[in-house]
């Protein structure tokens, strides 16, 4: 099979897929149960736009929203929380690559290596995969469909009781 646009895409996707699981709770969500927790995820998206070069920014937001719903209905306790493990990943890869950056651009000493190189370019493939979820997961949880993430999912089940 050739990969052209659509094809890369429907391959991400399929993948995305076999590495989530969807879930269902004992209840059925109401909508603004259902607004809220797809809302931990649009959170991060939205500081991205705002605070792009600052990595802290993304986990501020998610953190503020999960404290302004910790005390809500499960489902949305458990989305604001995935949401948040996540966000704390990604900010301690991009937090790494930041100042990495950062020392390159204002001392003499430092090279670009292709160390350097390399973890950038994971660092982009990171976030692009955390974007791409994030947006996957924001409207599968909006539509009522309960997402649990391949690593983040039962972390979020240890931290998250009912």
């Amino acid at each position: 099979m050739a990969i052209g646009d659509h094809g890369f895409a429907k391959l991400v996707l399929e993948y995305l897929q076999r590495s989530m699981n969807e879930q269902k709770f004992s209840y059925v969500p109401d909508e603004q149960e259902l607004e809220k927790a797809s809302n931990g995820y649009i959170m991060s998206l939205i500081a991205v736009m705002v605070g792009l070069p600052l990595p802290i920014i993304n986990l501020l937001a998610t953190l503020l929203f999960y404290l302004a719903n910790r005390k809500s209905t499960h489902f949305v306790r458990w989305h604001c929380t995935q949401a948040l493990i996540s966000q704390f990943s990604l900010f301690l890869v991009n937090t790494v690559g930041f100042w990495w950056t950062i020392s390159i651009l204002f001392r003499d000493t430092v090279e670009i290596s292709n160390a350097y190189i390399a973890y950038i370019a994971t660092v982009i493939l990171f976030n692009i995969g955390e974007l791409v979820i994030t947006i996957y997961t924001a409207i599968k949880t909006r539509k009522g469909e309960h997402i649990s993430w391949w690593f983040y999912g039962p972390l979020t089940n240890l931290i998250c009781k009912s």
